[in-house]
């Protein structure tokens, strides 16, 4: 009796015993695949086997645990590692428990991975291949990105059932790291061949590397798949398409997105909401999509959106439909933000170049009702507006009410009615103005002097008013043009003939 206790009890303790020991075993083997991996300085994959290239430095503990593989790579032999791990730890646990190491170069870890993959033992798994992955994806490196795709593709045409969406789009986000949008699309357009439906992120990621590499035109060929599939990625991902197509100038594929992403109450933040209202205002056949955008933008940050609604009233006025723009500074004036003398001066000169001079004179004095003081462009515009009708009087006056509100006025202003008075013919009036530009602190430019010395010429045959103006060019440093300085010689010698002639009869 007592010697079958004392059997069945040495039994137990060599259970006990063998279970702690194969406990030991596995985290030795465990940690003798980690030290092996951080310190070995390469893998070298050669004839599809990983070899070690240079000898390990030992760990003085670890020196029982490490003597049977010094002897791996150092014979010089082409032998594959083969004693690597043992095979009843070639588990999904343990393959990623190794790789997930911390600081082992991705070129180790593919050639581990290779090397475990021939273990007949080994069944790989989405997991195993979602570790590799990861750990390759935490290190930006072209070379292990290009190795890891490699990888993938050859998998995905054994194993089918291994690969999945979030290991395609851990692929394709360090692509767009590295700057590889075609490398990234290439990835995508594989998801179909590895069944795997695209995810939002998958679409996101795939459209950004597209826009690093400024390959917009595919960009969007993705984008469309991304609205035919009603997936879109969350509002700040959603912001930066939108932001991106318009740096492409695709303004209106951006607004695509952006209808979505309203249907689906994913409101990307206002800075890519704005740039997209200024981008679709700058093109004629778009500007009516950015006036429509403005009734989204809610009234409690409206004072701050200045900047599109400006880009609106400038499209509107462009594309002559100013008053559509009046109607818009109205709201504003209403429901904010507050116009400025920007947008009034947009709209005015919309209307001066219209023709539609009191239209341009209400808003000006719609402008001074708000607390604006018109500045010297306001005026300029209009007296611009009146003086193309020929309506020179009406300009004049303007022009004193400008004079009266500014101490300093532009050679702008000087110059359109300088050419006013030369197309009427009214030289007097010319030079009056030319000589009192100095009092309003503008200087005559060589634009006002060649227009009058022209005018003079062709329109007055006055060669000697023309030369006076020409001492007064050289006494300012001012140079004459060659060709104006041939016409006043030319009407002057026209002149002398005609006084010979006058002569001899």
């Amino acid at each position: 009796m007592w010697r079958s206790i004392a059997t069945r009890s040495k039994h137990v303790a060599w259970n006990l015993c063998a279970t702690k020991n194969a406990k030991v075993q596995s985290a030795k083997t465990l940690k003798l695949a980690q030290s092996q991996l951080s310190h070995f300085s390469i893998f070298s994959i050669h004839h599809q086997n990983p070899r070690f290239l240079s000898q390990y430095s030992a760990n003085p503990t670890h020196e029982e645990e490490t003597s049977s593989s010094l002897d791996l790579g150092q014979n010089g032999d082409d032998s594959p590692i083969d004693h690597f791990a043992p095979v009843d730890d070639a588990n999904d646990e343990f393959v990623v428990k190794v790789l997930e190491t911390p600081l082992v170069l991705g070129e180790n870890l593919i050639g581990f991975f290779k090397w475990i993959m021939k273990k007949p033992e080994f069944g790989l798994t989405s997991r195993v291949m979602y570790a590799l992955t990861r750990a390759i994806c935490s290190d930006v490196r072209k070379r292990d990105a290009y190795a890891l795709w490699d990888l993938v593709k050859e998998i995905g045409e054994k194993e089918n059932d291994v690969l999945n969406v979030e290991i395609l789009t851990e692929l394709i986000a360090l692509l767009s790291k590295l700057g590889k949008g075609k490398a990234a699309l290439e990835v995508f357009n594989k998801c179909g061949d590895f069944r795997c439906a695209p995810s939002a992120e998958t679409y996101y990621f795939t459209i950004e590397a597209l826009f690093r590499c400024s390959a917009f035109d595919w960009a969007w060929s993705v984008c469309e798949k991304m609205l035919d599939a009603g997936i879109l990625p969350d509002c700040e991902k959603v912001g930066k398409i939108i932001a991106g197509f318009c740096k492409g100038r695709k303004a209106k594929e951006g607004h695509l997105v952006y209808i979505l992403a309203k249907d689906k109450e994913k409101y990307p933040p206002r800075m890519p909401v704005n740039f997209l209202i200024i981008t679709l205002s700058q093109k004629d056949e778009t500007v009516k999509l950015a006036l429509e955008m403005l009734d989204d933008i809610p009234v409690e940050v409206r004072k701050y959106a200045i900047k599109p609604f400006s880009a609106v009233i400038r499209g509107l006025c462009r594309i002559k439909d100013v008053d559509g723009a009046a109607i818009l500074i109205s709201k504003m004036i209403t429901e904010g933000p507050p116009p400025g003398n920007a947008v009034f001066n947009s709209v005015i000169n919309g209307y001066s170049k219209a023709g539609d001079v009191e239209k341009a004179m209400k808003m000006i004095k719609l402008m001074e009702s708000r607390g604006l003081k018109p500045d010297v462009y306001t005026y300029t515009v209009v007296i611009s507006g009146y003086v193309k009708g020929g309506l020179m009087e009406e300009a004049c006056k303007v022009f004193s009410r400008a004079k009266k509100k500014h101490s300093k006025l532009s050679p702008v202003t000087y110059h359109t009615l300088i050419r006013g008075y030369c197309k009427l013919e009214e030289f007097e009036k010319a030079l009056k103005l030319l000589a009192e530009m100095k009092d309003y602190g503008v200087q005559a430019n060589v634009d006002e002097y060649n227009k009058l010395i022209q005018s003079l010429c062709l329109k007055a045959l006055d060669w000697e008013r023309a030369e006076k103006l020409l001492e007064e060019m050289q006494q300012k440093g001012l140079h004459l043009n060659g060709m104006t300085r041939a016409l006043i010689k030319a009407v002057k010698e026209l002149d002398e003939e005609i006084e010979k002639c006058r002569g001899k009869h």
